[in-house]
Formats: C-alpha cells, sequence, structure tokens
C-alpha cells in the first residue's frame, strides 16, 4: 500500500499517511504506533482512554504484558453451565449466578457475589471511557458472554464511549503479547445490528424452553459470525433423543470405553474431541461425577477410592465403565429411564417432569411430554 494512501483506524486510534510514515521510515509496525498514540493520548486527555472486556484472568494478564493501554474487565462466568433466566436486571442474574457457583464449591457465596459485585460496578462505570473494546473468541463460552455484554449495553446505550469488538477464531490466553497487539486488525465497531441480534439472542438463551434459541439456526447471526456454532454446540449439550447423555457426557464414556482410565486424560481427549474447546474441567468434572452417582452407575471408580472425583487430579483416580454405562451409550438403554435429570440450560430447567431431548438427525429439540 501507498503511505500517502492510508487512512486507517486501529484501536481506536486514526493512522494517517503521517503516522504510517513515521512507522515506515523508524521500522515501527502500524500495531506499535498504536499503542504509542493510544499511550499519549491516554496522557492528554483527563477521561480514561479504554475499558478492555475479555474472558478472563489470562487473557488480561498477556494484554498487559503486551502494552495494551487501559483498565481490564474479566468477565469470568460459565454461562454454559447452570441457570441463566431471563432476568429484569444485571444484578438479579448475577445473584442467581453467584449462588449456583458456590453451590458447586467453587467458591465461597461471600467471595462469589463480591467478584461479580465489582464486575458488575465496573461495567455500570464505563461510560467514563472514552471507548470500551470487547476481546473474545470463537467457542460457546465467549459467545454467550459477548451476547450479555452486548445486551446490557443495548439496554445502556452510551451517549459519548464508544464501543467495538475484536473476535477471532483463537484462543486468547494461548496468544505471546505480540499476537495479542495484533489483533487490532479485527477491530471493528459495535452497530445498531449487533445490538439488536444480541438482545434476541440472549432473551432467546433465558427462555424457559429452547425454541427461540434453537430458531437462530436459522436466523441471519452473520453480525456475531460464530454465533450460529455456538448456538448448536449448546444444543447438543441438551439430552439425546436416543441415549438420553449429552454430548459431552456421550464423549467421555466413549473416551472411557476405548481404555482411558485417567480423569485427567479423559478430559484431555475429551477437549481433542470439539472443534472449538469452551468447557473447563470443573464443568467436566460435575458430569463424570453425575455418571458416578447415577443408580445404577454408568461410571465406577476403582476399588477403594473416593466415590467422587476431586480436583486437583490425584494419581490414583481411575474410570472404568460399567455394563450400564455401555448399554447406554449404546443406546439400549436411555439414562433419562433410569436417573432424575436436574439440569439447567440457560433458562430451560430440565426435569423429569420437562425433559427436552436433542434430535442429532433432524437437528432439533423435542419435548418428551
Amino acid at each position: 500500500m501507498d503511505i500517502a494512501e492510508i487512512d486507517r483506524w486501529i484501536g481506536g486510534v486514526h493512522l494517517t499517511p503521517h503516522r504510517a510514515y513515521l512507522s515506515h521510515h523508524k521500522k515501527y509496525s502500524l500495531e506499535q504506533i498504536t499503542l504509542h498514540v493510544m499511550n499519549s493520548r491516554r496522557e492528554q486527555n483527563h477521561k480514561p482512554l479504554c475499558l478492555n472486556i475479555t474472558n478472563g484472568d489470562c487473557a488480561v494478564d498477556i494484554m498487559k504484558k503486551a502494552g495494551i493501554p487501559g483498565d481490564f474487565l474479566p468477565w469470568q462466568d460459565v454461562l454454559h453451565d447452570g441457570p441463566v433466566p431471563e432476568c429484569s436486571s444485571l444484578k438479579e442474574l448475577s445473584e442467581i449466578r453467584s449462588k449456583f457457583i458456590a453451590d458447586r464449591g467453587w467458591g465461597t457465596l461471600e467471595g462469589v457475589k463480591r467478584v461479580f459485585k465489582e464486575r458488575d460496578t465496573i461495567l455500570a462505570s464505563s461510560e467514563q471511557y472514552e471507548k470500551v473494546i470487547l476481546w473474545f473468541e470463537h467457542d460457546l463460552y465467549d459467545q454467550l458472554q459477548i451476547l450479555q455484554i452486548l445486551d446490557w449495553f443495548h439496554l445502556h446505550r452510551p451517549k459519548e464511549t464508544s464501543l467495538s469488538i475484536i473476535c477471532v477464531d483463537r484462543y486468547l490466553g494461548t496468544l505471546s503479547p505480540k499476537e495479542m497487539v495484533a489483533l487490532f486488525q479485527y477491530e471493528e465497531p459495535i452497530t445498531e445490528i449487533h445490538y439488536t441480534l444480541a438482545n434476541k439472542a440472549w432473551s432467546a438463551f433465558g427462555s424457559a424452553t429452547p425454541e427461540k434459541w434453537h430458531a437462530l439456526l436459522t436466523t441471519d447471526t452473520a453480525a456475531l459470525p460464530f454465533l450460529h456454532d455456538a448456538v448448536l454446540r449448546s444444543l447438543e449439550e441438551y439430552p439425546s433423543c436416543n441415549n438420553g447423555l449429552s454430548r459431552t457426557a456421550h464423549q467421555a464414556l466413549k473416551v472411557i470405553l476405548q481404555g482411558e482410565t485417567q480423569p485427567g486424560k479423559t478430559f484431555n481427549r475429551y477437549q481433542e474431541s470439539e472443534d472449538h474447546i469452551f468447557m473447563g474441567d470443573a464443568s467436566f468434572w460435575f458430569i463424570l461425577n453425575e455418571l458416578l452417582a447415577s443408580k445404577p452407575p454408568l461410571l465406577k471408580l476403582s476399588e477403594g477410592k473416593l466415590a467422587v472425583l476431586t480436583l486437583p487430579i490425584t494419581s490414583n483416580q481411575e474410570l472404568t465403565i460399567t455394563p450400564a454405562g455401555k448399554a447406554v451409550l449404546s443406546g439400549v438403554e436411555n439414562w433419562l429411564d433410569i436417573t432424575e435429570i436436574d439440569r439447567w440450560i440457560g433458562g430451560v430447567h430440565l426435569t423429569p417432569e420437562n425433559i427436552w431431548c436433542w434430535d442429532a438427525d433432524s437437528n432439533c429439540c423435542r419435548n418428551s411430554h
């Protein structure tokens, strides 16, 4: 490209021929010039320049090492796991999520509530910034966070703060600082199309039945290009019409049937089966423990060991599949006939009286009642 023709935005910075000239003659990259100008603006302006919202602490650490300016807000909620019913406010949903996370044993109720309150307070103060940038990935974990955040901004439109998004098919927590800075080239402004789609999708996810969420598969979701696959992957976590297992539970049993006995390696092999990795070990452990606690159990631990799997992993934990597990995996038995399901997917509470199954052959959800 001819330097005289450059007219480009990166990270809220307008790259003009003059700045490109500096980049060209001083051997600086456009991203380095961007960071320099952003830092200069931060020093000159009394208003904080940027709030960077992303999926977790790992991404934040890399951004800081990369010298990306601004403040950082890791969202950190496993929205694909546990209740996410439609609520009247972010505060109300945060209360529900705090209780769920504490009940899972992933933190004390007081501590989790404090983290959510601090997070929500920072979001509510976002209008003090010149700009908010959303940094996210392509997987289900991140796509749900994008929907929640954009839906909040849809209802709380900033008057002067600009919003943009960087969403890529790479895992932010695995990038080098240099690779993280290079993601500025994928930044795009949030438009009315983003707001409208996110509002529709977030409402659908929180609905008490999955029809509206499923309908997104035939909706134009191009504004959020990874949403379609995330919706489909979420639906695959409903019990299969064939055997009552979620896709994750099915894959776990399959790996163990093939001879893998170590829980940690089972988790690794499960992740290898995912096109877009989204589930952490704590959620996976809960699924394995459900299979262990089933009556009859689909899995068992080696003789003399604890009745439940624990984190961190210990070397003496070994898993084997039971005859009941083999029967369910093959479709001879349906797990829903031998267990009382009690799970949430978004706003849908799956119970024996409210069973929705995923039909992989027709790509649709069916109510068994």
